[in-house]
């Protein structure tokens, strides 16, 4: 009898095995057709700028070895384990309790925690690689991934909480930028008095984008707010006596502190507090600027959510003929929801174009709408912390892929991992539909609870959709 039960396991075994194997096969199969045109051939222009064709063949088949690699993986091991996990008995109720007190013990201590490490991020990076390369990983890591943070809290307001799907949120990040270069080289107003122009500015083009899409909704207004996103991009390009079109704005003066200048000169920052010249002090102090900013959007959109505007903002998320019917005026709450989230990406927007000097139409394309938009949907619609998560996947990511030059060595001279940003970027979104369909975060807080606060679960919530 137990020969008969080994003999059987092991046929089921081979079963697997021929299984999995198959199903490796196709996988490689099918990512050879779609990544042939994508990463087997390159092209190219010669000396007599002519259109060169060159084929990459051992990196195209690297790759595809290891998909069909994880594909088999998965097939084999994975699925398998996943199946006698499904069908394992429900626990007890102790290690629920211990598992429910072990969160609650990380929950109390992540954010504190978490903003204890942002605040000193740039000191642990000045200690560990010195100021020279200590720079480069503030600004390029640091500053860029909170100016995105800010962008996906503001954008959270408004698809978040209010379930309002905005694909031309980049259009205020725009307006802020423009309104911060326009005026500060017109009328040589400091960095400290345009901050909050900027941001009015860009929360009265939010007021202006909600007035005609009142009565959209779903696909309808995403259509209208791509449309917006690009009418501002066109006419940043085509008014050239304003924004100097593609051209862009240059010499944008840059912040200081209280009046005293990061430069080398005698009444410098440095040489002012006695120290030796080094541009690592404005990155810092723009490092900090910027977490200040995002500290602050998040201040205010966790206490806005505790208002009766924040409870207005989830209750038209959830459904807007209920929200009518209790007597909530939604023309003002999808407003204030457009002007919140504006006015945050007026704000972002002004810092970049501090930072940057110099702004131009080509940073602010659907493309970076469209990556906002994947930060907070893929963190979790209405999570802060999952926006911060999916901002520092997704950027630093990106980032981390300019550190891999030694790549080049196994694939070639020409071989570029920035190349494959996009295409990394898609199929992280595809697995994380599949593993976490509704975002890294996926539960929430009540912002009014009765007599005892618990967490809900994101499948008894719509999550702006419908």
């Amino acid at each position: 009898m137990q020969a008969a039960v080994r003999q059987a396991g092991a046929q089921s075994g081979r079963v697997d095995m021929t299984g999995a194997l198959r199903d490796a096969g196709f996988t490689g199969l099918v990512a050879f057709g779609v990544l042939l045109p994508l990463i087997g051939f390159l092209t190219g222009v010669d000396g007599s700028n002519q259109l060169v064709l060159t084929t990459r063949w051992p990196l195209l088949f690297a790759v595809v070895a290891v998909i069909a690699a994880c594909r088999f993986l998965y097939c084999f091991a994975l699925m398998p384990w996943l199946a006698r996990r499904a069908q394992r008995p429900a626990p007890t109720a102790a290690p629920a309790n211990v598992w429910q007190n072990l969160r609650g013990a990380i929950a109390k201590w992540f954010i504190p925690s978490a903003i204890g490490f942002f605040v000193a991020y740039p000191l642990i990076i000045y200690f560990a690689v010195g100021s020279g390369g200590g720079q480069k990983w503030i600004d390029n890591f640091g500053i860029q991934i909170l100016i995105y943070v800010m962008l996906g809290w503001g954008l959270n307001i408004v698809v978040g909480l209010a379930g309002l799907l905005d694909l031309g949120y980049v259009a205020f990040y725009a307006v802020g930028a423009y309104s911060y270069a326009l005026l500060a080289k017109t009328f040589g107003l400091s960095f400290w008095i345009l901050l909050p122009l900027a941001g009015v500015l860009s929360s009265f083009w939010g007021i202006l984008l909600g007035f005609p899409v009142l009565r959209l909704r779903g696909d309808y207004l995403a259509i209208v707010t791509l449309a917006f996103g690009e009418i501002i991009r066109l006419i940043l390009i085509n008014w050239v006596a304003l924004t100097n079109g593609y051209a862009g704005i240059i010499s944008i003066p840059r912040p200081t502190f209280f009046g005293i200048p990061f430069n080398a000169d005698d009444d410098g920052f440095a040489a002012r507090f006695g120290l030796p010249f080094s541009p690592l002090y404005r990155v810092i102090f723009l490092y900090y600027l910027i977490l200040a900013l995002a500290l602050l959007t998040c201040f205010v959109t966790v206490r806005l959510r505790r208002l009766p505007i924040g409870r207005a903002w989830e209750a038209l998320r959830e459904d807007e003929i209920a929200c009518r019917s209790l007597g909530i005026n939604t023309t003002n709450t999808k407003l204030t929801a457009f002007a919140m989230g504006a006015m945050f990406a007026g704000f972002a927007g002004s810092f970049f174009a501090a930072r940057e000097a110099f702004i131009s139409p080509e940073s602010f394309t659907f493309i970076e709408s469209a990556t906002i938009l994947a930060i907070v949907v893929l963190g979790g619609m209405g999570s802060q912390i999952g926006v911060v998560i999916a901002a520092i996947v997704m950027i630093g990511g990106t980032e981390i892929l300019r550190e891999l030059d030694f790549l080049k060595s196994i694939f070639g001279p020409t071989f570029d991992p920035t190349q494959y940003r996009m295409l990394l970027f898609g199929f992280a979104m595809v697995v994380i539909m599949i593993w976490r369909p509704r975002g890294l975060i996926s539960t929430r807080e009540p912002s009014v609870f009765l007599k005892q606060r618990k967490t809900i679960s994101a499948d008894l919530v719509k999550q702006g959709r419908g």
